[in-house]
């Protein structure tokens, strides 16, 4: 019983967006294929179907032209009875063959249809090259007869070889409007080699119909991967800004559960917890607004708000709102001016400072960290270097990752510093310093306003 109930709660389990977004893409690829197959399907068939059509048609043309030459030869004598003796005399009709089949007077002149069995065989040839049962041709002279014009149809000989059987309705000399026919001609033609030929297009067209309905389902498998592409971003951007703010914020968080237990057993001047309080808020602030910021210029939403900006007073700044805690750190700065968003080069900045603060020092010992602003061509670089231990070479390709760090610990501040620059048109890069430590250098294009692609 607990198996069972298991088994159903798996099966309920609810789909996350991003398997929703896959299945909504295989179905679309499975429409289109079946789309497509449907179309090429009915095209296949009209098209076998006129093949079908054609060469039958052409083939009667042909046995008609030769059933109506034989038919000038045909005569009558005194009595009004069929004299095939010219056509004998002039005509082979062993091949194709050629049957004479009349009416008997007293069926001719009965209003009802006439059957096969009725029919009088007036001449066959002894040796056909094509040996067709008589009951076949006598239904193919009946059905001629009874619609009063040429008819054809498909048999088979004695050896199972396919052939087509035509019959020609004659009428006795100078037949009234209305009299019926005197008999009908019918002549034998094989079909082997037109039904091969049929057969070959067949399967040509159906093999043909299967590679195109193959590549329509690639088509559209990758038609409908480039329709479904911006959702995936979306909900990858989502858990992407989820995971930032998640990470940002625990810290604040803690701080001031931290804060407020402290306030309620009174261990602290109340006032001072209500400043750290305060100051906590509005960090708390800062970051929910900078995580909103970047993730509406993620999705699209929003453009950079760009202005002339002093590079170098911006460094200065942001170094010196930074908790040294016994650290030192020198700036070297030439007046630089670039186009960019104030807040989030300053967001850039302090995460480089503070990642050179923790992770460029040996372990109880301060920090040497060198911060340099100068001018490189075209664009302006910041470059943040320390003394630490330098960059594991494991981590060195996934560096700018989310969640990755020099110390392997978990951390966002490198991944937004690269994706602020890119934002801009810049770069991020990391590489050994001339102290054996760390050196990150954030390269902002000068004077041109950037883009706002992240």
């Amino acid at each position: 019983m607990t198996g069972a109930v298991r088994l159903r709660s798996r099966r309920s389990r609810p789909l996350t967006p991003t398997a929703r977004v896959r299945r909504l893409r295989r179905r679309i690829t499975l429409l289109f294929a079946l789309t497509s197959a449907v179309g090429l399907v009915a095209m296949a068939a009209w098209a076998v179907r006129g093949d079908d059509v054609r060469w039958r048609d052409q083939l009667d043309r042909t046995m008609s032209a030769d059933t109506n030459w034989a038919l000038g030869l045909l005569e009558t004598d005194e009595d009004g009875r069929l004299d095939a003796g010219v056509l004998l005399d002039t005509a082979g009709t062993a091949c194709p063959p050629l049957h004479l089949l009349s009416v008997p007077p007293d069926a001719a002149r009965d209003a009802r249809r006439i059957a096969p069995a009725d029919l009088v065989v007036e001449h066959a040839p002894r040796r056909p090259c094509l040996t067709v049962d008589g009951p076949a041709v006598r239904r193919a002279a009946a059905a001629a007869v009874n619609a009063d014009e040429e008819r054809s149809l498909d048999g088979r000989t004695t050896t199972g070889e396919p052939v087509r059987l035509f019959a020609l309705p004659f009428y006795p000399p100078e037949a009234e409007e209305d009299s019926r026919p005197q008999g009908a001609l019918v002549t034998v033609a094989d079909t082997a080699a037109q039904q091969a030929d049929h057969r070959r297009l067949a399967w040509r067209v159906t093999g043909g119909c299967a590679l195109l309905v193959c590549l329509s389902a690639l088509v559209g498998h990758l038609l409908s991967g480039r329709a479904v592409r911006p959702a995936l971003e979306a909900l990858d951007r989502q858990e992407s800004f989820l995971a930032d703010a998640a990470h940002d914020l625990r810290t604040p968080a803690a701080s001031l559960r931290t804060l407020a237990e402290t306030a309620l057993r009174g261990d602290t001047d109340s006032t001072d917890v209500h400043r750290r309080t305060l100051r906590l808020a509005e960090g708390m602030g800062s970051l929910v607004d900078g995580l909103l910021t970047r993730a509406r210029l993620m999705s699209g939403t929003a453009v950079l708000a760009v202005e002339p900006l002093r590079l170098d007073q911006l460094v200065e700044a942001v170094v010196e709102d930074a908790p040294t805690d016994g650290h030192r750190v020198t700036v070297e700065a030439w007046e630089t001016v670039v186009v960019a968003d104030p807040d989030l080069v300053r967001r850039a900045v302090a995460n480089l400072v503070g990642n050179a603060l923790v992770h460029g020092h040996a372990p109880g010992a301060p920090a040497e960290v060198e911060v340099t602003v100068a001018v490189d061509g075209a664009s302006t670089t910041v470059t943040v270097e320390d003394s630490g231990p330098g960059l594991p070479p494991e981590v060195a390709g996934a560096l700018f990752d989310r969640f990755r760090s020099g110390s392997r610990s978990t951390g966002l501040g490198l991944s937004i510093a690269s994706w602020v620059a890119h934002a801009h048109g810049g770069s991020l890069t990391a590489g050994p310093g001339r102290r054996g430590g760390a050196r990150f250098v954030l390269r902002l294009p000068s004077g041109d306003r950037p883009s706002a692609e992240g």
